[in-house]
């Protein structure tokens, strides 16, 4: 089973093709190869270090709402991604 988070992105390198993301205040360097279009403050989903597509912030909140309740992440640092 495979699960990809929902992250927002914080600052892009477009000659890298690399964007710094954050989720529960730890931030990390990605991969856009996969995934086009992508600016900052935009949600993407992270799985082993690259964005595979971007998703609403609506549907971003949502899925981390729904993580933090199943006590995968924490709740006060999730909305700290918001």
């Amino acid at each position: 089973m495979c699960l990809a988070l929902p992250v927002k992105v914080l600052s892009l390198d477009a000659a890298a093709n690399t964007a710094v993301v954050s989720l529960e205040g730890v931030k990390k360097e990605i991969s856009l190869a996969l995934v086009e279009d992508v600016e900052v403050g935009d949600y993407v989903l992270l799985h082993v270090g690259f964005a595979l597509n971007k998703v609403s912030a609506e549907e971003a909140e949502q899925t981390l709402a729904l993580m933090a309740e199943a006590g995968i992440i924490e709740p006060n640092k999730a909305d700290a991604v918001a």
